[in-house]
């Protein structure tokens, strides 16, 4: 069984180039904590706050953070491998440069984000809030972004190739120099009216 802490305040919590596993917090705010360079494998934050916290260059593997709110936090070349961020919410971030490789995103909100060249593989983000998000120049591919948000986006010169773009109104985003494949191209084009023949 993890190790569980319920309703904490952590205040300055230095876990600079830690190992952090096996450990669940329910409802905890972290203010100022350092995870630079921390990684953390299995760990569960449900329902947490981070205010101005450090996930710089941090790894997070197979990690949970459910319903939290991260405000004011850097995430500068933070990787994050098969996490669960389901419903969390990122408020004037440092998401730059990001890279999420599988695991699920749904539900989490994420507006008028800098993402720009982020990398984003093969991630469940269904119902996501991506409206005014600036995701210029990044990898999106293989994503599931049914039902998500995307409107005043910007996608310029972003790969796409392999997401599913079915609630993406092209008029609505900026898209020049955007990548899809054949098969997005039939799906955007019937999204403005064409008819494929």
């Amino acid at each position: 069984m993890p190790d569980q802490h319920d309703g904490l305040t952590l205040h300055h919590e230095d876990w600079y180039g830690e190992e952090i596993a096996d450990r669940h917090y329910v409802g905890c705010h972290f203010e100022r904590a350092d995870l630079t360079e921390a990684t953390t494998r299995g760990v569960l934050f449900t329902e947490c706050t981070f205010g101005n916290v450090s996930f710089n260059a941090s790894r997070h593997v197979n990690t949970a953070f459910t319903r939290c709110v991260f405000r004011r936090c850097n995430f500068f070349a933070a990787e994050f491998t098969g996490c669960k961020l389901v419903g969390s919410t990122f408020d004037q971030c440092d998401l730059r440069p990001l890279t999420i490789v599988g695991g699920d995103w749904s539900f989490v909100a994420l507006p008028g984000a800098d993402l720009r060249g982020a990398r984003v593989v093969d991630v469940r983000m269904r119902e996501a809030d991506l409206i005014r998000a600036d995701l210029s120049g990044a990898t999106v591919t293989g994503v599931d972004l049914s039902g998500a948000q995307l409107q005043h986006a910007k996608l310029s010169r972003a790969d796409l190739r392999g997401s599913d773009l079915t609630d993406l109104d092209p008029i609505e985003v900026e898209r020049a120099g955007a990548i899809v494949s054949a098969e997005q191209a039939v799906v955007l084009a019937q999204a403005l009216g064409f008819q494929i023949g």
